[in-house]
């Protein structure tokens, strides 16, 4: 969730960390950091670190799980087919936060009320965790990422396990509710149905509390009411970086960009012969982009190494076939009018049940899936014609 561009090895502090901490283990102060949300799309749910001081060894570190390499000349092959190596590194506290008031995003500080041997313990094992052989780790959106990772190696240290409250909004929340809550003003419109369409019917599962920990503040929210042995988890909180309100907003949002495409389809059509040979035009392009957008959601449900793409239920109205057929809208055999009379049929049951659906689809979605069906049957029309 979060791509840092540099990060600070510390070997002489894995070097001579057992020295230290035998010195004053006690003098370990550890902190969960929940940043806040950014403009870009990766770190628009926030991000989380660890934050370890330690006054023998006069360091202040911020352990790192969002760190990645987009230099890679393979990294969008590898982004797509969800193989995507993120590393835990530890950096300066300084330079940490340097970025985030740069990009005018929040910190806040949760002190961990745990005692020296397992500060100790979560020190030792979060520099073994950034070594070479130790540091990689195949990312997964909801699963296993740089917020599920920090939530892990806290609580594998602690003597006795915390026990969280829940935290998700209801008993109902699945994952695609709770990143959607994240994005609700129209600048953020265009990506969230990038999101709805990508990902498949896993994203509606519902989630237990840790689950729903895989968002950085869900995690605070976890860590804030958990308790170990009864007593508070959370010492104390303190606000970092305050937030500074960006506004942005787009009037071009998806709804408003279909139903003037569904708007002018209908004027073409209106039209008669005078605009047959724009419609005609227009209903290849259709096609041709709906066709091309179910290849990719077919693809993506193949070689995708995880399962986030998998059982996509917009390729029910963007059939990969649209883009042959793009290019038969005159044919006029028993085949191509069976074709358009199914492809509307699907349309229509897809309108009528959209509340009910498996899947959660995108709103913005139905001035488009209305037109692709309006198309349809205009074009099992034509090939009714003798």
């Amino acid at each position: 969730m979060h791509a840092a561009r540099r990060w600070l090895l510390l070997s002489f502090v894995v070097l001579t960390l057992p020295s230290y901490a035998q010195a004053d283990s006690c003098r370990l102060r550890v902190s969960l950091l929940t940043c806040g949300p950014g403009t870009d799309l990766y770190s628009v749910w926030g991000h989380t670190a660890i934050r370890v001081i330690d006054s023998v060894a006069q360091s202040d570190v911020v352990f790192n799980y969002g760190v990645f390499d987009d230099s890679d000349p393979m990294f969008y092959l590898k982004f797509t087919r969800g193989i995507m190596n993120y590393v835990v590194a530890p950096f300066d506290f300084g330079d940490f936060m340097q970025e985030y008031q740069e990009e005018k995003r929040s910190v806040t500080e949760q002190v961990l009320a745990i005692d020296c041997g397992e500060k100790q313990r979560l020190q030792k094992a979060l520099w073994i965790n950034c070594q070479k052989e130790n540091r990689t780790y195949p990312y997964h959106f909801y699963a296993d990422n740089c917020t599920t990772r920090a939530r892990d190696i806290l609580t594998r240290n602690l003597d006795k396990p915390p026990a969280f409250v829940p935290v998700q909004p209801s008993s109902a929340s699945t994952y695609r509710s709770m990143i959607h809550s994240y994005m609700r003003s129209s600048s953020q419109s265009w990506n969230r149905l990038s999101i709805d369409l990508l990902l498949g019917s896993h994203l509606d599962e519902t989630m237990n509390t840790r689950q729903a920990m895989f968002l950085p503040d869900y995690l605070m929210k976890g860590f804030d009411s958990a308790r170990i042995a009864g007593k508070p988890l959370v010492a104390e909180t303190n606000l970092l970086l305050a937030p500074v309100p960006v506004e942005t907003s787009t009037v071009a949002t998806p709804i408003l960009v279909f139903s003037i495409l569904l708007i002018l389809f209908t004027g073409l059509a209106i039209g008669g012969e005078k605009t047959a040979a724009a419609l005609l035009l227009a209903d290849r392009i259709l096609f041709v982009v709906t066709g091309l957008l179910g290849i990719l959601l077919a693809a993506l449900w193949i070689a995708r190494v995880d399962t986030v793409c998998r059982n996509n239920l917009n390729l029910a109205w963007a059939l990969p076939a649209h883009l042959i057929a793009a290019f038969a809208l005159k044919r006029r055999s028993q085949f191509w009018r069976y074709y358009w009379i199914v492809t509307a049929a699907i349309n229509m049951l897809l309108l009528a049940g959209w509340k009910w659906l498996p899947q959660d689809l995108n709103n913005a979605l139905i001035p488009l899936v209305a037109l692709l069906l309006f198309r349809s049957l205009h074009r099992y029309l034509q090939t009714s014609k003798q």
